[in-house]
């Protein structure tokens, strides 16, 4: 089942200037792959605050998302160090 991908408006603004080129590529190809195919399976469930939320792993950068029916609503692309943090600023965003 293909999954479709919305992107927090803050991703684009905050998140993506500050990753390096070649680190963008590998994350959109990470995102691409994996996010629209079976985000279950390759992502793993966040407990705490962030029950309800998924992460996928690229290196040391982590992608969080929801998986809500065919849809994949991803609301941070950040540093490993950083991205908990932030996600928690953005909760109750819908596309």
């Amino acid at each position: 089942m293909p999954y479709t991908l919305h992107y927090h408006p803050r991703v684009a603004e905050d998140d993506l200037p500050g990753i390096p080129a070649n680190l963008r590529r590998r994350l959109a190809r990470s995102i691409e792959s994996r996010l629209t195919t079976g985000p279950a399976r390759y992502g793993t469930p966040l407990k705490g605050s962030l029950r309800g939320y998924w992460k996928l792993r690229v290196g040391d950068y982590r992608v969080v998302f929801k998986i809500v029916g065919s849809e994949v609503w991803i609301l941070a692309i950040l540093h490993r160090k950083a991205v908990y943090e932030v996600v928690t600023t953005r909760p109750g965003w819908r596309p």
